[in-house]
C-alpha cells in the first residue's frame, strides 16, 4: 500500500493528489534523463557526436552543416574551407581566381576534407565505411554508435589524444556491442592512423575469436581500396586487401597497411602468444579457464606482457562478469581502485537505450498499478514508485521490492527503464539471475552466488554523511609500547598517517561524560600488503543521551603486527578520554597457540584498565577463572551482531563517515550454508568493527551520563573499572 507522505499543505497520501509537487519534480528529472539518453546523434554531420565540436557551414558540400572535432580547425585546409563557406569560394581564393573550378576539382577537395575528418572523427569513419551485422538479422548496416559505444570511444579517444597508451578493463552488460566497438576502433587505428600496427584477438574459445575476426573481415571486404592508400597513390582495384600468413590460418595481413591480425584462444595458450603486437583485444576474459600448466594470468602475460607503455598501443580486457575472485574480477577491481595500468569502465543496463518501454495505461493495468483520476500514465507510475519507495516486501520471487526500484531511480534510471526492468524481472526467479544479465552496478555484475546481507538502498542513505577526515596522522605517547606508552599522548599530523580523524576528542577538566567513547579493534591475520587490514574504529555515543545516533569519529586503517596494533589501540582509546576498548580476539586466539593472545591482552590490561572482558558464568566466578579479555566472534556471536547491524543499517541508526565501509556493506553476502562473509576479493574489516561496536553501543554499554571528573594527572587519562560484556 502507499505510504503517507507529508507535504507543506496536507498529510494525505501522494496517490490522493493528481500531480503533487514531488511527482512533478520526478517527471521533470525524468525528462532531463531521457533528453540525455535520446539526444540527437548524427555521426555524418557530427551533431551530438563525441568530443568538443565546432559548427561549420560549407554550402556546396554534400552535407552543408557539419559539427567537426575542434582539433580539425588546426588543419589549414579545414580552417580555410570553413572561413570561405563554400568549396567554390575556397578554390577561387586558393587559385587567386585563375583556376578552372569544375566537378573534378570539387571532388578532390571533398576527398581531402573527408580523409582529414576520418582521421579525427571515429564515429564519422565508422558510419561512412564500416558495415556490421544487424542485431536480430537482416542486411548488414553501417556502424552507427549507440550511446554506450560512444561512452567507450570517448574513453579510448581521451587516452589517444593525450598521447598515452590505451589500457582498459571493460565490464559489459549484454547486447550493446562493446566487443564490436573495441574491434572496430582497433581497425581504425590500423587502417587510418598508423602503418604497421599489429593486432591480436584472444577469446575464451576459438569460435568467439573467429567471430570477432570475422567482423574485421566483413568490414575490410566492403572497405574502399583507395582509402588504404594515400590520396593520389596508384593502386589496383582487384588487389587483395587481406592475405593469410603461415599455415595455421590464425594470422592475416593487410598488405597495403603492413599490419597483421592474429587470433588466439585461452583454450590453446600458445596461440595467444603475442610477439610483435601493438593492439590486444582480450574477449570474455571472465570465462578464461585454467588449463594444464596455464592460468589466465599466464595467457595474459603471453599476449601482452612485453608490450611497452607507448602511444598507439592498446590492451582491452572485456567480458561479462563470471563470479568473483578470478583473474578478470581481480583485474577489474585493481583498475577501479587505480592500482594498475588499466582504467575500469562499466556500463549499466539502464544506460542502454533499448532497455526501456513506454508507460501506458495498459502497462499500469497489467501490473496492477492504480491510476488516480486525472493522472497521465507516467505520472501514475511515478506516484506508485514514490509511494512504495520504503517497501521491502514482494508478492512473488519474480519481483523486486519498491525500495530497490526507488534505488534504481536514485542511481539514474529513467521511469521507462524501470518499467522495462519490472517486466524483464518476471523471467527470473531471483535477483541474482537478473543481475547477472542486467547488472545495475559493477557489484551486482559480479554477484552470482550468495545473497546480499544489506539492501543497496539502505546502505546508500549513509553516503551523504561520509566525508574526508579533518585530520590525518598518528597518536603517540612517550614510548610506542610498555608502561610509558600511554604517557603524554598527543596527535601528530602526518600526510601518510593511518589515523583519520573526523572529530577530535572533547575533554573538559571539570566534567566527564561517562560511557561516551567506544574503541573497537579488528585484527588482521598478517601485516603484508596482501593481508586483510587491521582497523581501529572510534565511536562517539554522546548524542545517545538524547536518543540520537552514535557516530564514527576516528579510524586507524592499515597493516601492523598484532602486538603493536594492541598498543596502538590502547593509545587511541586513552586519547579518547579512556574509551572502552574492545579488541576482537579471534585472530589473536587462533594464530597464537602458545598463549600469546592472552599474554598480549593481559599486558595491555596492566596499563589500560578500561578493557572489554567477556562476562563470566557463575561457575567461572566460583572457580576464580581469570577474566578473558576481547570480543570473540564465533558461530554463536556472529549471527547476533550481523543481524543487529542489518537492523541498524535498515533503520539508519548511526552516522558513518567512511565511504569504504559502505562498499564493504555492498559486497557482504550470506553464503549458501548460512554464514556471512565478504565476496571473494573484497574485505569486511571496517564492517566488522561496526558490527561489534554497534552491538555493544546499543545492547551492552549504559547510556552516557555527565559526572564530575576525578582529579587526573597531565600525563595519563582517568581510569575506569573494567566493563564486562553481557552474555551473547
Amino acid at each position: 500500500m502507499a505510504t503517507k507522505v507529508t507535504t507543506a499543505n496536507s498529510k494525505k497520501k501522494v496517490s490522493d493528489f493528481i500531480v503533487p509537487l514531488v511527482i512533478l519534480n520526478i517527471i521533470q528529472e525524468n525528462t532531463k534523463r531521457n533528453d540525455t539518453i535520446l539526444a540527437k546523434f548524427n555521426p555524418i554531420t557530427g551533431e551530438g557526436s563525441i568530443g568538443e565540436r565546432v559548427k561549420i557551414t560549407i554550402k556546396d558540400f554534400p552535407f552543408a552543416v557539419q559539427y567537426i572535432p575542434r582539433r580539425m580547425m588546426t588543419v589549414p585546409l579545414v580552417r580555410q574551407l570553413a572561413e570561405a563557406g563554400s568549396i567554390k569560394a575556397f578554390y577561387k581564393e586558393l587559385t587567386d581566381g585563375k583556376g578552372q573550378f569544375n566537378d573534378e576539382e570539387k571532388e578532390k577537395i571533398i576527398e581531402q576534407f573527408i580523409r582529414i575528418r576520418i582521421k579525427h572523427d571515429f564515429p564519422f569513419w565508422a558510419a561512412l565505411y564500416v558495415l556490421i551485422k544487424r542485431k536480430g538479422g537482416g542486411e548488414d548496416v553501417h556502424f552507427r554508435l549507440n550511446r554506450p559505444q560512444r561512452i567507450l570511444i570517448e574513453r579510448f579517444e581521451r587516452r589517444r589524444l593525450q598521447g598515452k597508451p590505451i589500457r582498459l578493463v571493460l565490464l559489459k552488460a549484454r547486447q550493446w556491442g562493446g566487443s564490436t566497438c573495441t574491434q572496430m576502433y582497433m581497425a581504425w587505428l590500423q587502417l587510418v592512423h598508423k602503418v604497421g600496427l599489429n593486432s591480436l584477438i584472444v577469446a575464451h574459445v576459438k569460435d568467439t575469436s573467429e567471430e570477432i575476426k570475422d567482423m574485421f573481415n566483413k568490414m575490410l571486404d566492403e572497405y574502399p581500396i583507395s582509402m588504404l592508400y594515400e590520396m593520389g597513390e596508384a593502386y589496383d582495384e582487384n588487389e587483395k586487401k587481406l592475405v593469410g600468413v603461415g599455415r595455421s590460418g590464425n594470422i592475416s595481413r593487410v598488405p597495403q597497411r603492413n599490419c597483421k591480425i592474429k587470433i588466439g584462444t585461452a583454450e590453446k595458450p600458445n596461440s595467444a602468444r603475442g610477439g610483435d603486437y601493438n593492439l590486444v583485444h582480450c574477449s570474455e576474459v571472465g570465462l578464461w579457464k585454467k588449463t594444464d600448466g596455464k592460468s589466465p594470468e599466464d595467457i595474459a602475460r603471453s599476449a601482452f606482457g612485453g608490450m611497452l607503455l607507448l602511444p598507439y598501443t592498446m590492451i582491452v580486457l572485456e567480458s561479462t562478469a563470471n563470479g568473483t575472485g578470478n583473474y578478470y574480477h581481480r583485474e577489474y577491481i585493481a583498475a577501479k581502485e587505480g592500482k594498475s595500468q588499466f582504467e575500469a569502465l562499466f556500463i549499466s543496463w539502464f544506460m542502454i537505450e533499448q532497455y526501456a518501454m513506454p508507460v501506458t495505461k495498459d502497462y499500469l493495468e497489467e501490473n496492477n498499478i492504480n491510476i488516480p483520476k486525472g493522472a497521465a500514465p507516467l505520472e501514475a507510475f511515478a506516484m506508485w514508485l514514490y509511494d512504495h519507495r520504503n517497501s521491502n516486501t514482494v508478492a512473488s520471487n519474480r519481483e523486486e521490492p519498491g525500495s530497490y526500484l526507488w534505488w534504481l531511480w536514485n542511481q539514474g534510471a529513467t521511469l521507462e527503464a524501470i518499467a522495462w526492468y519490472i517486466q524483464e524481472r518476471k523471467k527470473y526467479t531471483e535477483h541474482g539471475l537478473m543481475a547477472a544479465e542486467y547488472p545495475s552496478n559493477d557489484i551486482e555484475a559480479f554477484t552470482f552466488s550468495g545473497s546480499h546481507v544489506f539492501h543497496a538502498e539502505d546502505i546508500e542513505q549513509f553516503r551523504s554523511a561520509c566525508r574526508p577526515p579533518k585530520m590525518i596522522g598518528e597518536i603517540y605517547g612517550r614510548e610506542d609500547t610498555g608502561k610509558n606508552a600511554l604517557e603524554k599522548l598527543r596527535f601528530k599530523p602526518e600526510p601518510d598517517g593511518k589515523l583519520w580523524v573526523w572529530q577530535d576528542v572533547e575533554y573538559d577538566d571539570d566534567e566527564v561524560v561517562l560511557y561516551r567513547y567506544l574503541v573497537v579493534v579488528d585484527v588482521c591475520k598478517g601485516h603484508t600488503k596482501r593481508a586483510d587490514y587491521s582497523v581501529i574504529t572510534v565511536f562517539d555515543r554522546l548524542y545517545m543521551m538524547d536518543l540520537d545516533k552514535p557516530t564514527v569519529v576516528a579510524q586507524w586503517y592499515g597493516h601492523i603486527d598484532m602486538d603493536l596494533l594492541s598498543w596502538k589501540a590502547a593509545q587511541i582509546a586513552a586519547y579518547y578520554d579512556n574509551a572502552l576498548l574492545v579488541i576482537e580476539s579471534n585472530t589473536l586466539e587462533t594464530n597464537n597457540t602458545k598463549g600469546d593472545a592472552e599474554y598480549i591482552l593481559n599486558i595491555i590490561r596492566e596499563v589500560y584498565e578500561n578493557l572489554y572482558a567477556r562476562k563470566q558464568s557463575a561457575e567461572d566466578i566460583k572457580e576464580k577463572v581469570p577474566l578473558k579479555y576481547g570480543f570473540h566472534t564465533n558461530v554463536a556471536t556472529k549471527p547476533v551482531i550481523i543481524n543487529n547491524l542489518k537492523t541498524i543499517v535498515r533503520e539508519h541508526l548511526y552516522v558513518e563517515r567512511d565511504e569504504r565501509c559502505l562498499e564493504e556493506m555492498h559486497t557482504y553476502i550470506e553464503t549458501e550454508k548460512g554464514g556471512y562473509e565478504a565476496m571473494e576479493g573484497y574485505h569486511d574489516d571496517l564492517l566488522m568493527t561496526r558490527a561489534i561496536g554497534l552491538y555493544i553501543c546499543f545492547h551492552e554499554m549504559p547510556v552516557p551520563v555527565i559526572a564530575k571528573r576525578p582529579h587526573v594527572t597531565k600525563t595519563r587519562r582517568t581510569k575506569k573499572k573494567a566493563v564486562s560484556a553481557a552474555t551473547i
